[in-house]
C-alpha cells in the first residue's frame, strides 16, 4: 500500500527511528488512507489527531518489537 513508507525497525535502520521518522511514516499513512495530501481547513483537525495517534501507535510497536538476532548483528 504506501511503498514510500521505509522500515523504521532494526537492521532495517542502522540506529533507533527518530520522532521525525516515525511522525513522517504516520503522516504518509494517513495521507495514503485519507486520500489528501493537505486536508482541508475543515478536516486539518482530525487528521493530525490521526497522525498523532498512529504515530504513537507506531512507536508504541517499536517499543515492543524484539527483533531476534539484532544483538549478535550489531556485535560483528
Amino acid at each position: 500500500m504506501c511503498r514510500s513508507i521505509k522500515t523504521l525497525r532494526p537492521p532495517a535502520l542502522p540506529e533507533e527511528a527518530t520522532p521525525e521518522d516515525i511522525r513522517a511514516a504516520a503522516l504518509q499513512y494517513v495521507r495514503k488512507v485519507s486520500g489528501f495530501r493537505a486536508p482541508a481547513a475543515h478536516n486539518q483537525e482530525v487528521f493530525e489527531r490521526a497522525v498523532e495517534a498512529v504515530a504513537q501507535a507506531t512507536a508504541e510497536l517499536l517499543d515492543g518489537l524484539e527483533v531476534r538476532g539484532a544483538a549478535a548483528r550489531q556485535a560483528s
